[in-house]
């Protein structure tokens, strides 16, 4: 939303205008939109939810895709190199990259990686999106073989490509790197996909949550949940509300966009999350129930190779936290809680 704003003030303006944005009114609108989805029973059950979000992804990475290679045929040439930013380079901030920050940024990258295959978080939710038959599990197998070989295209072709037109100057994220406000409809239109997508997946994220915590509710009010129901209605439209479902969603709502504002630093924050997530949830769980599912007895071949890949991914997301933190570290020295502007 902040992207939209500043492609078209570039526009209307001029490239020269510098054209500020405030992420903080933007995240208290997204923070309120979500309150009310929050309120919506079985949202999880939507079973289009999951087409809108294929069809808003493959939007704005194609556009991406599209004006990354129009970039570089622009420059005739592929910007950068093979070892990525250079030790020395001066950003646009003015900062030196260090050795160190090298480092950093480097292990960072494996957190937005992972973070990009937690899918696994949400798979069973997903799958309750879908129509039967035929059957969700076979539809959700078939799913996910073509999702990772799609997404993992997409998004090489995204990184390499981004990179390849903007070089050591690549933004964080490719939608508001210089020379994209050009196109500024197009540019809107990614954007504004990128939102459309965020806020359902909001939600997709939460259900989970919403439905353990209201369960461990239940248990502990067997007769009925503090507050109780009321029923609403407009015209031919009823619902029914729970006092606790309300107060407690929104509360969930209000600290979390709370956060939001106050570690506006999305890189870092997408990587610590991919590396928290990733090895547990994503590795850890799924490789211990399908050694149990299958009985494979310890020390077999099949055994070591599988405990060998969750290490591997154990040591993955360790880096990765690493270089996460540094990076929210750095960012904190030049940071002003609820003034986030760029």
């Amino acid at each position: 939303m902040m992207a939209i704003q500043r492609s078209n003030c570039f526009h209307a303006r001029g490239e020269q205008d510098p054209c500020h944005a405030s992420s903080n009114v933007y995240m208290i609108m997204f923070g309120i939109v979500q309150v009310f989805f929050s309120q919506i029973p079985d949202f999880d059950q939507v079973w289009w939810l999951s087409i809108l979000a294929a069809v808003m992804s493959f939007t704005y990475s194609a556009v991406g895709l599209a004006l990354g290679a129009a970039q570089v045929a622009q420059n005739r040439t592929f910007a950068g190199s093979a070892m990525g930013v250079a030790v020395g380079f001066v950003t646009k901030t003015g900062d030196v990259v260090t050795p160190a920050q090298k480092v950093w940024r480097n292990l960072q990258a494996l957190g937005d990686i992972a973070f990009a295959y937690s899918y696994s978080i949400i798979l069973i939710e997903i799958q309750d999106t879908l129509r039967s038959p035929p059957a969700e599990a076979r539809t959700m197998r078939k799913a996910t073989g073509i999702s990772v070989v799609v997404t993992s295209v997409f998004y090489l072709l995204c990184g390499c490509m981004g990179y390849a037109a903007f070089g050591d100057d690549a933004p964080g994220n490719l939608l508001t790197g210089f020379g994209f406000y050009r196109p500024y409809w197009l540019l809107d239109v990614a954007n504004m996909a990128i939102v459309v997508h965020l806020v359902g997946a909001y939600q997709v994220y939460c259900q989970p949550l919403f439905a353990f915590m209201e369960r461990r509710a239940e248990r502990r009010w067997p007769n009925g949940l503090p507050g109780g129901d009321y029923e609403l209605g407009l015209a031919w439209i009823k619902w029914k509300v729970s006092v606790f479902r309300l107060a407690w969603r929104t509360c969930f709502v209000a600290v979390t966009t709370v956060v939001a504002m106050l570690l506006p630093f999305f890189n870092d924050v997408v990587g610590i999350l991919g590396a928290l997530g990733f090895w547990p949830l994503t590795v850890y769980f799924p490789v211990e129930m399908y050694i149990a599912h299958r009985r494979i007895r310890r020390w077999t071949t099949t055994w070591v190779g599988l405990q060998a890949l969750s290490l591997a991914c154990l040591l993955v997301s360790l880096a990765a936290a690493v270089g996460s933190i540094a990076g929210v570290l750095l960012d904190l020295k030049s940071y002003r809680p609820f003034r986030s502007t760029y």
